[in-house]
């Protein structure tokens, strides 16, 4: 008979220490995490690149339009004249926002469904269960296309400053994409929640008289956040991609707010004499899409106990 011999590391570690070793081993998802991080302080940063190069990032100059890359200009300028880094910058920032809002609203609202779907059961969870398999059969891209091009000022129950303020078109693909993206991480949770309902620490809690919410908020959600974050980390880049999409098809972020996706199809005409136009937002997209899906790869390799046992 073997004898099992365990690193004095595994035997001091808390769970945390361990699952960040785990994180740390999977050197793809460390390099993306550091990409995403750059990403994020560089985009946010753009009002102080702004102001340390000394130019106004909405400045239209026609006698200026297309100007190669220069020490005043970087990365040269747009059909406008307009310095095309500082617009990258901002249009990230305005990308960034809506993948991070609509991905944390999406698992709040799929969190909630699936805790409450599978902590209770019953016709209650096959009431929710249904409503999740009718969103998910839903058609998603004509279904986001049409609600896109709803005019929020004409509906009654919209406040008049989020209907014409200038980040309306912002609210309203955050809102969208909230109420359609959530049906992943229900699914994920309600499994969850099926399983750890019937564990005996749960059974425990219920025999000393715990009430429901407090079993809730005590053992089930704290045995669901792992695959929330991996979800939600996974989401991130698809919810990018998916509001870049509506912005090329001119129904998401409307000028003159920037984003990548509204860069990009400013520049679909302009492909043949400025292709830098369409290159550095496609490139940036891309990049940050692969990156947070290589990320969500690692955190749920990191969470997952089973991983232990693959390697």
């Amino acid at each position: 008979m073997s004898d099992l011999t365990l690193g004095p590391g595994h035997l001091s570690a808390s769970p945390l220490t361990l699952r960040w070793r785990r994180f740390l081993e999977h050197r793809i998802a460390v390099l993306s995490g550091l990409v995403l991080l750059a990403l994020v302080v560089v985009c946010f940063s753009a009002p102080l690149v702004e102001a340390w190069m000394g130019v106004d990032a909405n400045r239209v100059n026609l006698l200026n339009r297309f100007a190669p890359p220069s020490a005043e200009h970087p990365l040269g300028t747009d059909d406008l004249g307009r310095d095309f880094l500082l617009r990258l910058l901002y249009g990230g920032q305005v990308s960034l926002i809506v993948g991070l809002a609509a991905a944390l609203a999406s698992a709040v609202i799929g969190t909630l469904i699936g805790v409450l779907a599978g902590y209770y059961g019953g016709w209650l969870d096959a009431a929710l269960m249904r409503l999740t398999d009718g969103v998910i059969a839903l058609p998603l891209l004509p279904f986001l296309i049409i609600l896109a091009a709803i005019d929020l000022g004409k509906l009654p129950f919209v406040p008049e400053a989020w209907a014409t303020g200038q980040d309306a078109n912002l609210y309203r693909i955050v809102v969208i994409v909230s109420l359609f993206g959530w049906t992943t991480v229900a699914r994920l949770v309600r499994g969850t929640a099926l399983s750890v309902r019937q564990r005996d620490y749960v059974r425990a809690a219920t025999a000393l008289g715990a009430g429901n919410a407090r079993i809730i908020l005590v053992h089930i959600l704290p045995n669901v956040a792992s695959p929330i974050v991996v979800a939600t980390t996974l989401s991130i880049g698809q919810i990018i991609l998916l509001e870049s999409v509506l912005s090329f098809l001119g129904l998401g972020i409307q000028p003159p707010t920037p984003s990548w996706g509204n860069i990009l199809t400013n520049a679909q005409e302009l492909i043949w004499n400025a292709p830098t136009l369409a290159i550095y937002p496609g490139l940036l997209i891309f990049i940050t899409v692969i990156a947070f899906n290589f990320l969500g790869d690692g955190l749920q390799d990191a969470l997952d106990p089973r991983s232990i046992a693959k390697r």
